[in-house]
């Protein structure tokens, strides 16, 4: 498969997601990485969002609650070129009613390659990573020779 850039500025596009259980957890470690986090722009779902903005005082793009389509919204970004980093602190001993979504969301993630942290571990690693502070050309696969195929095999409104 062929492969593109896409650069990633100075200024990360972080979205920031929290299962009910872990959103103190996702509140600690945002107040501990606000510094950081203060040079970046910021994405939650609903809940979540409202819960750093209020703690934190930084602005954030805030979507719909997760269960009511938030997941999807920032898959959707992350599809679009418009989220460079996940940090989604899931429970993975807790069933949630739309882990079809959370599924989706972690699989557009790697498809679009950007990194991401489902643990406090992995978020510490990636926050204070040297590739936070400056540009990076992050490596993607050129699926357009998917979407042609898909154009062949369906007519020419699938690539679109």
């Amino acid at each position: 498969m062929k492969h593109h850039h896409m650069r990633m500025g100075k200024t990360k596009k972080i979205a920031l997601v929290a299962h009910d259980h872990k959103k103190d957890d996702l509140l600690e470690w945002a107040r501990f990485n606000k510094d950081t986090l203060q040079q970046h722009m910021l994405f939650a779902t609903g809940t979540t969002g409202w819960i750093l903005q209020e703690a934190l005082a930084l602005p954030i793009h805030r979507m719909m609650s997760g269960p009511l389509g938030g997941d999807q919204q920032i898959g959707a970004k992350i599809a679009e070129g418009e989220i460079d980093c996940l940090i989604f602190f899931w429970d993975p001993l807790m069933s949630q009613p739309h882990d079809p979504d959370v599924k989706a969301l972690l699989r557009l993630a790697a498809v679009w390659n950007i990194p991401v942290a489902t643990n406090r571990t992995t978020a510490d690693f990636l926050i204070s990573s040297p590739l936070m502070s400056g540009e990076y050309m992050r490596l993607l696969v050129d699926y357009d020779e998917y979407k042609e195929r898909l154009s062949d095999q369906f007519g020419t409104g699938a690539s679109s």
